[in-house]
């Protein structure tokens, strides 16, 4: 007896067809692409990314992709355009049009647009024959590949091939103008990715609890009191972090405490970050010693501190 397809059967079905897809796409790729990326690198202005229903909705997407990576770009519903919006595609602008069959009638106004004023038009398609790849400047045809749903009628592995294309131009782009995690971090000061690739110079204190060798144990106790970061730093004349106490050396030390000077009590050579370092590693290096404050260097060749950083500034700011 035959057994019944169960969504687990489905889901794997699917997915592993839409992965086949996405492997004809990458090989299918030529200088087409090329000319497509540069095609957006000449562009002085926006890149326009419009669509209609579900490769309206991919649109949007490589466009907010686009935009977060240093591609200045935005979406244009082509309905919308039809009735005023055309005025959001500007010279020196270059338009991306997806549509699956190439023949979306509420593109003709993007497309009659951009053919009359000259602006570059990148089209996305399946149908190599379609209106749409014979109007663009630069045609990106999407391989034959059958849709997910077994009927051929629902927008599944046509999508997720426009999408992965997508990613594929931003991330070409992104890597030719050598965006960095700090030009990332600009466009993305909040969430889970903004505290990521929050930096340590933003959370550390300049305010830092610092004593000489000599300095007897009776006055450094007082600085780690009045700092509140449980921790006092000992420093050369040079101003050169050598040491640094703890509560574990004052527990250590706890017989005749008092009668010794911070140099006698100091862990030399203590862990320190530089301030450019992402707050995540300061706290990988915190967990990985047990310690809750690290020292900051300006340069990894500096040894004086220019702060300190203590792990809870790094929670508060969501970096775990």
């Amino acid at each position: 007896m035959t057994q019944p397809v169960t969504f687990l059967d489905t889901a794997r079905r699917v997915i592993r067809q839409e992965a086949d897809a996405l492997g004809l796409l990458a090989d299918s790729l030529g200088a087409e692409f090329t000319g497509a990326v540069e095609t957006i690198l000449a562009a002085k202005g926006r890149t326009i990314v419009t669509g209609m229903g579900k490769s309206g909705h991919i649109a949007r997407k490589i466009a907010a992709t686009l935009a977060s990576t240093g591609t200045p770009a935005h979406f244009v519903h082509p309905a919308e355009a039809s009735h005023g919006d055309l005025g959001m595609i500007g010279d020196g602008d270059v338009c991306l049009v997806l549509s699956n069959s190439g023949e979306t009638p509420e593109l003709a106004d993007v497309i009659a647009y951009t053919r009359r004023f000259k602006i570059p038009m990148i089209g996305v398609a399946s149908n190599p024959d379609s209106s749409l790849i014979r109007a663009c400047d630069v045609a990106l045809i999407l391989p034959k590949a059958a849709e997910a749903c077994g009927h051929g009628i629902v927008p599944t592995t046509s999508t997720t091939m426009t999408l992965a294309l997508g990613d594929a131009i931003a991330v070409a782009l992104m890597e030719h103008r050598a965006f960095t995690a700090d030009n990332f971090r600009v466009l993305h000061p909040g969430g889970k990715l903004g505290a990521r690739l929050t930096k340590v110079r933003a959370l550390m204190h300049t305010n830092m609890p610092l004593v000489t060798a000599e300095t007897p144990m009776r006055d450094a106790l007082s600085v780690i009191s009045d700092k509140g970061f449980g921790v006092v730093g000992i420093v050369d004349a040079q101003g050169q972090l050598t040491g640094i106490i703890t509560d574990g050396d004052l527990r250590r030390h706890i017989d005749g405490l008092l009668e010794k000077t911070a140099g006698e009590i100091m862990t030399k050579g203590p862990m320190t970050i530089t301030a450019d370092a992402l707050a995540e590693k300061a706290v990988a290096r915190m967990d990985e010693r047990a310690i809750t404050c690290l020292f900051v260097r300006e340069t990894a060749d500096d040894g004086r501190p220019c702060g300190i950083l203590k792990i809870q500034d790094c929670l508060r700011a969501g970096v775990v």
